[in-house]
């Protein structure tokens, strides 16, 4: 984790937030490369999830609800985490996160180590239930009712435009709504770089059917398996990537079941994107709740019901930091060592970088990268030696580096370089974006 860490500060991936000032734990802005490398992965779910299908639609609804929206979900009374203080280094940790969690004072101390099993100066005090939505008010007067919250998911404002999306899209059941939005926990303990944060992004999707149990059944299975497969077209290595369905203990009271697509991480085996058959709970709360009619009418059989929904759910920071440490390599190269970002080629922030072999030719191979800019994510770079800029690009996980040297006035090629293989050919000029095109 401290080598991936330093990757993403180092080239520009990802930055502490607030840094200056000493930064700000649980928050985390992006960074020129990183900032790509994410929207290539929305963009990638987007396609998959909506843009390609014909039973899902897409929604971008506010990050303020109406206060009852949470009531009604149940995040008011029950949207919390065990907590615990230390009375000695004044930290506060989740109760059930403290054999995970350093000592402030003895790092090399879990919590757990320090103050539960007596070998350091630790002492906690009683466990008590923490709500983890942020509160803010909405309008001139702050009192009890102008309070609302930031939203701790993205689903809950699907359910309540239910029907508006349902009309106006036109969409017979089974069919989905689709959103990517932020959403912010006030997490007692965020930890593990961007893998637990405070602000993050969602992309949710709820999948509307037929109440009936074999109908949730089906749809919850053909989901749990499409959103795995979903991970290894990110080019997730198999063998790291595993599902894992919930015991019935674990279940929330209205579930029918739930799997967890899990990935090992440095850290271990974390939840990536959990796939739930939620029944008809959510539409009816907010039915119960607003008094409006959130049933669906059945134009072909005539039948008036609350549907039930299967419900897919990931983080796009989480995401990320999966593709980023699955795409981590460090390799032998003439006795040194090369670190490498093997991105899949249709989610690298930068697919094609340019050099001029020399200042002198900075013009000509500056045109060839704004050409090239108009299909691709490009990047010019003339600083420092040929061998420095190659191993800048394969920490970026950049797939191909085009060269133009002083032959290429002449013969109208340049030189090609594969980020893998380290393999380079010449290409003629005229015949780069067919190559990529293939490759990419």
């Amino acid at each position: 984790m401290e080598k991936l860490v330093s990757l993403a500060k180092r080239r520009g991936f990802i930055f502490q937030s607030s840094e200056i000032y000493g930064g700000i734990n649980g928050f985390w802005d992006y960074g020129p490369v990183g900032v790509e490398l994410r929207n290539n992965i929305k963009k990638f779910w987007w396609d998959q999830m909506v843009r390609l299908r014909d039973d899902v639609v897409g929604v971008d609804t506010s990050i303020l609800c109406h206060p009852k929206t949470w009531v009604a979900s149940g995040h008011v009374d029950c949207f919390s985490d065990p907590m615990v203080d230390c009375k000695v280094c004044k930290g506060r940790f989740r109760a059930d996160h403290l054999d995970a969690i350093p000592c402030l004072q003895k790092p090399s101390l879990t919590v757990q180590k320090c103050a539960i099993d007596k070998k350091g100066p630790g002492e906690l005090t009683e466990v008590r239930q923490f709500n983890l939505m942020f509160e803010t008010y909405v309008g001139a007067i702050q009192d009890e009712a102008s309070k609302a919250y930031l939203r701790p998911e993205t689903c809950q404002s699907i359910f309540t435009q239910f029907k508006n999306i349902q009309i106006v899209s036109r969409q017979k059941i089974p069919f989905g709504i689709a959103q990517i939005g932020k959403s912010f926990r006030n997490e007692i303990t965020p930890r593990n770089f961007i893998f637990r944060s405070r602000e993050f992004e969602q992309m949710e999707m709820e999948f509307f059917l037929r109440p009936e149990e074999k109908e949730g059944e089906k749809w919850y299975e053909y989901w749990v398996e499409k959103r795995f497969q979903w991970f290894l077209g990110l080019g997730i290595k198999p063998e790291r990537l595993r599902k894992r369905e919930h015991h019935k203990d674990e279940l929330a009271h209205y579930a029918k079941g739930c799997t967890d697509i899990e990935y090992e991480f440095p850290f271990g085996f974390s939840e990536l994107e959990g796939i739930a058959n939620r029944g008809t709970w959510d539409l009816s709360q907010h039915m119960k709740f607003s008094g409006k009619d959130l049933s669906y009418f059945d134009d072909e059989t005539k039948e008036k019901y609350v549907p039930g929904v299967v419900e897919t759910s990931l983080g796009v920071d989480r995401t990320l930091l999966t593709v980023f440490a699955d795409a981590y390599a460090e390799d032998e190269v003439d006795g040194e060592t090369r670190v490498v970002m093997r991105f899949a080629p249709h989610i690298a922030p930068i697919k094609v970088a340019v050099f001029p072999l020399s200042k002198k030719l900075s013009e000509p191979a500056s045109k060839l990268e704004k050409d090239l800019r108009q299909k691709f994510t490009t990047d010019f770079d003339d600083v420092g030696s040929i061998g420095k800029r190659y191993r800048r690009h394969d920490e970026i996980g950049t797939p191909y580096c085009l060269t133009y040297d002083f032959d290429s006035e002449n013969d109208k090629q340049v030189t090609i370089r594969n980020r893998d293989t380290m393999q380079q050919e010449r290409i003629a000029i005229d015949q780069v974006k067919r190559y990529l095109e293939e490759h990419l």
